[in-house]
């Protein structure tokens, strides 16, 4: 089944790792989000073989710049690969960073 797995370490610094499965060949979207909701980084946005896969998270912005002390979500979001919307999975986790 579609699963997004609790980063570990958390709470983390310098990095976490963020792990989750794919039953089936998906096109699949992991974000990093701040607590307003604004989307800190990309980190996957690709399709994907069936499987388990991790992914590390240095703390970082897509610009380079290391992000403020606090709660962070990430979301990982099944996208349908002939609109580029949301598919029929998304799941969300809770990450704090801490200097």
């Amino acid at each position: 089944e579609f699963a997004l797995y609790q980063n570990f370490p958390n709470p983390f610094n310098p990095s976490t790792t963020i792990s989750y499965s794919l039953p089936e060949r998906s096109r699949v979207k992991l974000t990093v989000i701040d607590i307003r909701g604004r989307e800190v980084i990309t980190l996957q946005d690709e399709s994907k073989s069936p499987g388990s896969y991790a992914v590390q998270w240095n703390g970082m912005d897509r610009f380079g710049n290391p992000v403020s002390t606090g709660l962070y979500l990430c979301r990982l979001q099944v996208v349908d690969p002939a609109t580029g919307r949301a598919g029929n999975f998304s799941q969300t986790i809770k990450m704090v960073y801490l200097r």
